[in-house]
């Protein structure tokens, strides 16, 4: 009888133990703040070479190349410039350290008269390229979330 109430306390003893470890587990995953975007991509120096990829794209992509607007803007602005700004905004926007200082993306592309087909031949772009660096589907959703709520600062509606 004394065994059997000895086990009987051991096991209940046990399984409270259980419970309160396994509590202290799901509290102490609570705790971990979840990894930023910014983190999960790798960081600023993965981000830039992912930018600088896409921007040397962008720069000879046809359709894009076709507007005039977007042309003459191409030959005033420094490729250097512009995959700094992207990549500092990219940075910010995943919530990196960086701080964006360029314009807002109104203001930016205003002048550029940029269209669906344009937008899309853009994304189009992005897309290749996050395919080709590996990034993962999850963070890419993510980062077409964001490109794509500039969207309405950037596409000319006719």
């Amino acid at each position: 009888m004394l065994k059997t109430r000895s086990f009987l306390r051991t096991v209940i003893l046990a399984g409270i133990l259980a419970v309160l470890l396994a509590a202290g587990a799901v509290q102490a995953a609570e705790a971990q703040p979840a990894k930023s975007l910014y983190d999960r991509l790798g960081g600023v120096y993965p981000i830039s070479v992912v930018v600088d990829t896409f921007i040397d794209l962008l720069l000879v992509n046809d359709v894009l190349n076709a507007n005039p607007a977007i042309k003459a803007a191409r030959e005033r602005v420094p490729a250097a410039g512009l995959k700094y700004h992207v990549t500092a905004l990219v940075c910010q926007q995943t919530g990196g350290p960086c701080k964006y200082t360029g314009r807002g993306m109104k203001e930016s592309h205003a002048h550029l008269n940029i269209s669906e087909k344009e937008w899309q031949a853009m994304l189009a772009d992005f897309r290749r390229v996050m395919n080709n660096y590996g990034v993962p589907a999850k963070e890419q959703e993510e980062l077409v979330a964001i490109v794509e709520s500039t969207k309405k600062d950037i596409v000319v509606r006719k």
